[in-house]
């Protein structure tokens, strides 16, 4: 297994970022990878048309320490696991560093493991210009 951790720096309360972030309506805003058409829920969970097809996404519960992670399942079946985190730049800071771990999926070549943090990069940039404007 092979992780690669994906951070950015948001000038925004770290409550607020969670919240933005928490709601599976605000993806389609900023998560292309995942939710560029948007997530919609239905009987069998949320859903998305991802590029990959179409994907089922599993939230954690809401929570106070700023965890978001949640499993997308492939249209193969493959479950991924991926740890996102909101993590407070220090008490009383009105900002936070938002992280998300990109772990390598068995098969996949050091280019696609490439493309895919750099289309997270791409989505935390977009979360973070959607905050701080």
């Amino acid at each position: 297994m092979e992780s690669r951790h994906v951070s950015i720096w948001v000038e925004a309360d770290p409550e607020a970022v969670y919240e933005f972030a928490a709601d599976p309506h605000s993806w389609s805003k900023w998560a292309a990878g995942l939710a560029e058409g948007g997530l919609r829920q239905t009987l069998d969970g949320w859903v998305a048309d991802s590029p990959m097809g179409q994907v089922t996404v599993e939230f954690s519960p809401p929570n106070e320490f700023g965890v978001l992670d949640h499993v997308v399942r492939l249209p193969s079946g493959e479950a991924v696991y991926n740890p996102l985190r909101v993590i407070p730049g220090g008490v009383g800071k009105a900002q936070c560093e938002v992280l998300f771990t990109v772990r390598r999926r068995p098969g996949m070549t050091e280019a696609q493991f490439d493309a895919d943090a750099a289309a997270v990069a791409a989505d935390l940039d977009t979360l973070r210009r959607l905050l701080e404007d």
